[in-house]
């Protein structure tokens, strides 16, 4: 069955709203996609023609959904005056912050968790911190790019895990939390620079530095900062 790409999102987005309710008992699967189908009224071929995998298909739509929503929300932000860092506190917490049913990111949690929807998982949370650093204005394209990426992928997922358990008012541990895991990784990168910076470990350190130098981000083209975004130091 063809679909067009309009009605395709059209008919993702009626099927994600309906499923959620269901979520809450029976999590990302099949009978929740079952009820989905019968409650937004869409026939069963075209829903698995929008969704072949299912559930799983519409938990990704929905964790995609929360980092549009998230850039969205970042765009209308005064950045300027805010210290690295916090900007990408903010970032995070906003991410978290616009979260409307944290059931559904608890179940989506246990799925990706799955040997088989590992990588979806991954994927996704690599698209959730990639989108942030670009938001951001980052602009680096060595290996820089993937090490600011899993660092801050870390950060995320372990902010995340947090929150989820959370149940202080307006969640202020979880930000406390995620503060100081911020600020942990602040200190790496100042001992790093240090041992960069460091004349005697110049010599020990060509070979590597001009190894890793060979690595390039993907599509982008070397010193290109991202339209509209903010300049951000490499």
């Amino acid at each position: 069955m063809e679909v067009s790409e309009n009605s395709h999102a059209d008919v993702k987005d009626r099927l994600l709203e309906a499923i959620l309710p269901h979520v809450v008992f029976d999590g990302w699967s099949e009978a929740s996609f079952a009820a989905a189908i019968a409650d937004s009224e869409t026939a069963p071929a075209l829903a698995r023609a929008v969704c072949p995998r299912g559930a799983v298909d519409l938990a990704l739509a929905f964790h995609d959904a929360g980092d549009r929503e998230m850039l969205r929300r970042l765009a209308g932000e005064d950045l300027e005056g805010m210290r690295f860092r916090d900007r990408i506190a903010r970032a995070v917490r906003i991410r978290l912050e616009l979260v409307e049913d944290k059931e559904a990111v608890r179940r989506g949690a246990t799925l990706f968790a799955l040997p088989p929807y590992a990588p979806d998982g991954a994927k996704a949370l690599w698209s959730t911190v990639d989108h942030i650093w670009t938001a951001l204005g980052d602009s680096s394209d060595d290996v820089n790019w993937y090490t600011k990426r899993a660092t801050l992928a870390g950060v995320y997922s372990a902010t995340l895990l947090y929150w989820l358990g959370d149940d202080s008012p307006e969640h202020q541990r979880t930000w406390r939390f995620l503060d100081r895991r911020i600020d942990e990784v602040m200190q790496i990168e100042a001992v790093k620079k240090k041992v960069n910076d460091n004349a005697l470990l110049r010599p020990l350190l060509a070979g590597p530095k001009w190894a890793l130098s060979l690595v390039k981000a993907p599509g982008r083209k070397p010193g290109a900062a991202m339209p509209g975004s903010l300049k951000t130091p490499r």
